[in-house]
Formats: structure tokens, sequence, C-alpha cells
């Protein structure tokens, strides 16, 4: 009979949800503003959101609205101004701040040079990259932040599938170049692909990623995170990475 429930005991403890693993976790990527990138669209829908997240344990919040040329073209004044229209509607968390997500293209460079960038916390910067191709001046970007006294924290790595190999060479090259890495928490899923989520869980065994965030533009993307389970190998994995992200934000919200 013993026999018997430990063995049951064994199949449910294969897993765990993702949302029991990361409650009280700060959240510096998402897409929460109202009306400025293709997160949010008014201010109701950032209450809802904010509402989700409470739901799964998360109330330290830093919105992100995306920074890209002329396709969200957000400064750090029109980004000022929409978390004023949430602060004063009363509809985000007592813990609450912005920054952005930065692509790293010509337009960034610009913005270094002027010294106007949000920084998630103390130097870090959250960036992001094109889906397609790599900057050609990467190299270049990411030599400039350093010299800005600047870190950078790149967002989704998993998701750039030209860098995807077997041997991890580009992300290893990207780390020894100061760039810290924030893996998604939809890509623990199938929700991006099976190629994604595969890559997601070999960079966090390899011990590559340092971050771990919602990048959540709608409710349905809330939704979906209550419902990830993690296989047991990956438990300590994810609560170490999860304890980072209070380690980087514990005096932000103090």
């Amino acid at each position: 009979m013993n026999g018997k429930i430990d063995y049951m005991l064994s199949i449910f403890s294969r897993s765990k949800y993702l949302v029991d693993l990361i409650e009280g976790m700060p959240d510096f990527h998402n897409h929460t503003l109202p009306g400025i990138d293709d997160g949010s669209d008014s201010i109701d829908t950032s209450r809802e959101l904010f509402k989700g997240y409470s739901e799964i344990g998360i109330d330290h919040i830093v919105a992100t609205p995306h920074i890209i040329g002329e396709f969200y073209p957000n400064t750090s004044k029109s980004i000022g101004e929409a978390f004023k229209k949430v602060k004063e509607a009363k509809a985000g968390p007592k813990n609450f701040s912005f920054a952005a997500e930065y692509m790293m293209d010509q337009h960034f460079l610009e913005i270094l040079a002027n010294d106007d960038v949000l920084t998630v916390t103390d130097n870090k910067v959250l960036v992001e990259m094109s889906y397609f191709q790599a900057p050609i001046n990467l190299t270049q970007i990411l030599f400039k932040l350093q010299n800005s006294s600047k870190a950078p924290i790149l967002a989704h790595p998993e998701r750039y599938t030209y860098m995807h190999s077997k041997d991890l060479s580009k992300y290893h090259d990207l780390k020894t170049r100061g760039c810290l890495m924030q893996v998604n928490m939809l890509s623990l899923s199938n929700h991006y692909g099976k190629s994604i989520q595969k890559m997601a869980y070999q960079l966090i065994e390899e011990g590559l990623i340092d971050y771990i965030c919602s990048d959540v533009h709608k409710i349905s993307h809330l939704e979906k995170i209550k419902e990830i389970k993690i296989p047991t190998k990956y438990v300590q994995n994810i609560t170490t990475i999860s304890a980072n992200n209070g380690e980087l934000l514990r005096q932000h919200f103090n």
C-alpha cells in the first residue's frame, strides 16, 4: 500500500506551477502603461492587468514600454506621462515604477549619446533585438553601453532563433560582453513554439539566464502564465532566477 502511495506522490510531484515559484517576485518587463505601445490600450485595461498580476502574487512592477524608432517613438517624457495617468487613476499597484525596453538600433545610440536612458534600476537597461537578425553594429552598441556605465539586460534571448545552436556560442559571447539575460515566462510553455521553449530551458540549464519576467501585453498572457508547469529538474533553477529579480530591485521599492 505504501509503495502505491509513494508512486502516486511521485507522479504528482514531477512538476510545479510557475506561479508558485515566482510569488512575490518583482516583474520588470511588461507592457502595462496605456496607449503608448502594443500593450495596454487604456487605463481600464491597465487596471485589469494589474489585478491579474496581483492574482499570481506579483505586486512590484516596473512598466517597460517599447522604444523602437518610428514604430514606438516613446521618450522618457511620454512614458512618464503615461505612468502619471495610471497613478492619478489609482490603477496601479503600490509598488510601481517605469523604465523602457529599448530596441538596440541607431536610434538607441542617439538616446545613449543624449544620456536620456530609463534604467530598470541603478545602471541596468532592458534591451531587445530584432527577431529577424542581430544589429549589424551590436558590438558597437554594447561598447557604448559599457562606456556609459550601463549594463544591458537582454530581453527574451530564447526568442532570437538566429542565435540558436547546440553549443550556445553566440549566447556565451554576449555574456562575455557584459550582457545579462532575461527569459520570458511564456517561453517556458509552447506559447511561442516548441523550439523557443526548448531553447529557454537549455539556456536556464546552462546557467545563462539571470532574470525571469512576464513580458505581458494582454490579460490572456497572464491567464496562460497561470497554467505553466515547470518540470522538477528546473524548479531550483527557476527559484534561484526569480530570487535574482528580488535582489535586483530590493532597494528600488524600499
